[in-house]
């Protein structure tokens, strides 16, 4: 069985590098190390020693996620690309998933609240393109409908403040020139073609008035 030959503390001083047989075995937390009963000349089998590290490194990954976590609502779509991108081995996922449900620290309503929250105050956009983002956000659509009915959008406002933040763009061109570009800088910005109509002036024919 492997023997504990040497415990060497990490630089963050949180955590120790444990030696079995005289080389490295694994990386733990203080708390575990003491909840484990590791010591120096003690035994482990090979199954102790694989569910120490497992432990060990649930602990590890947990301190990062929640520090992640803890930084604005997360939804559930971005916990689990966080697990891709550590690589984060799939044994632990649904431990620490349900432990952040637990603290309340995945909330898809919340994050589609604080996006769009986030999009009116720095870069506006209309309802159809918030809709489209928070869809590739993993977020179902009757959160989106929901989060947006809730939400303070003036859309015919957030379009008139960008015309106006954008008007050097155009101010030179043609009448009917501006008012096309000017339809599809709103369109790209995500307005449906009603806010545009009415915000550009377009006829019921969609001619220029």
């Amino acid at each position: 069985m492997p023997i504990i030959t040497s415990i060497k503390p990490q630089r963050n001083g949180r955590r120790v590098n444990v030696y079995l047989d005289g080389a490295f075995g694994f990386g733990i937390d203080l708390d575990n190390l003491v909840l484990s009963g590791i010591k120096i000349n003690k035994e482990f089998t090979e199954e102790e020693v694989e569910k120490i590290i497992k432990k060990a490194e649930f602990q590890k990954t947990w301190e990062k996620l929640l520090k992640f976590a803890s930084l604005r609502p997360r939804s559930e779509k971005e916990i689990k690309d966080w697990f891709r991108r550590k690589k984060v081995h799939e044994s632990l996922h649904k431990d620490l998933f349900n432990r952040l449900k637990y603290l309340d620290l995945i909330d898809d309503h919340k994050f589609a609240e604080w996006w769009v929250e986030q999009r009116i105050t720095f870069k506006p956009k209309g309802k159809r393109a918030l809709t489209m983002e928070l869809r590739e956000k993993g977020i179902k659509k009757e959160v989106i409908n929901q989060v947006l009915a809730d939400s303070p959008i003036d859309e015919e406002k957030m379009a008139k403040e960008l015309l106006a933040k954008n008007a050097y763009k155009w101010e030179r061109l043609p009448n009917l020139k501006a008012k096309q570009k000017m339809s599809e800088f709103l369109l790209r910005k995500g307005f449906s073609w009603e806010i545009v109509k009415k915000i550009v002036r377009i006829d019921q024919n969609g001619e220029m008035e």
